[in-house]
């Protein structure tokens, strides 16, 4: 199957310099809004970018099932089209809103292309870099410069335990375990946050971060930065150790350099915890 993944990629860009980038730090209080609780937002900027994205993927690949985050929260449903769709497009508009309404320059616009429950594209765009990282299945991971330039994605050689440097979101966790997952991890190198999994997947595939740790599964967080990190060499699985496939919505992530790192992250982690 050819893609028009660079035509797709300019499409995050151009809905970003019309949509979203005009709105950054000049949101007025009506233009955000609460979805499930004060840390979980949507904003105008989202919603048009969003019907922008839509738009003009209906025109590029007309056949294909857009299913964009706003587009779930609206209609539920949409999620469950996708395991038997020949090909889908799933969209985050701004990855990170939580930053973006707070005027924090740390947010994404991501895409993946599902063909019939496989995951063959992803793309993760930084409005600010203007530039982004893009994979196809089986082709590798690169960074794309707005001068066409590419650069190849290498994910983070493996290292002791002690020496990771890593990301988790643990806010989904009930609170006793929230405690022991930060605990154990802090025997890590160094653990954040940066709340926008767009920008977590990109230090990872480009070898700044070891590891990432996901409790909540939706597809547009996860499809586009997980094949995106598979390409560059990195090691993805569900916490139980089984493949993450896009139709997968329960059980954590967590992603190493390899196989053998991941192990190690697992046993620190506790099957009490994941």
């Amino acid at each position: 199957m050819t893609l028009p993944i660079d035509e797709l990629a300019q499409i995050l860009r151009n809905a970003a310099k019309a949509e979203i980038m005009p709105r950054f730090r000049r949101l007025g209080d009506g233009d955000i809004r609460e979805k499930t609780s004060a840390v979980d937002l949507v904003t105008e900027a989202d919603e048009a970018a969003e019907r922008f994205i839509k738009r003009e993927c209906a025109v590029l690949m007309p056949s294909a099932l857009f299913v964009g985050e706003e587009g779930v929260a609206a209609d539920p449903a949409l999620l469950s089209r996708i395991a038997d769709a020949d090909l889908s497009i799933i969209v985050d508009p701004i990855d990170g809103t939580a930053n973006f309404a707070a005027g924090a320059p740390l947010f994404g616009v991501m895409a993946a292309v599902v063909s019939k429950g496989e995951t063959v594209a992803g793309l993760i765009y930084d409005p600010l870099g203007d530039d982004w990282m893009l994979a196809e299945k089986g082709s590798g991971a690169y960074l794309v410069r707005t001068d066409g330039e590419r650069v190849r994605l290498r994910a983070a050689a493996p290292a002791p335990v002690a020496d990771m440097i890593g990301v988790a979101s643990s806010s989904m966790l009930p609170k006793d375990q929230r405690r022991a997952l930060l605990t154990r991890l802090a025997e890590t190198r160094i653990l954040a946050n940066y709340r926008t999994a767009a920008h977590e997947y990109r230090l990872t595939a480009s070898g700044a971060l070891h590891y990432q740790f996901y409790v909540k599964l939706m597809p547009w967080d996860h499809l586009a930065g997980s094949l995106l990190l598979e390409e560059a060499g990195g090691y993805v699985r569900k916490w139980d150790g089984s493949p993450y496939r896009p139709t997968d919505v329960n059980g954590g992530l967590l992603t190493a350099p390899d196989a053998e790192s991941w192990r190690e992250l697992r046993q620190l982690i506790g099957s009490d915890i994941a």
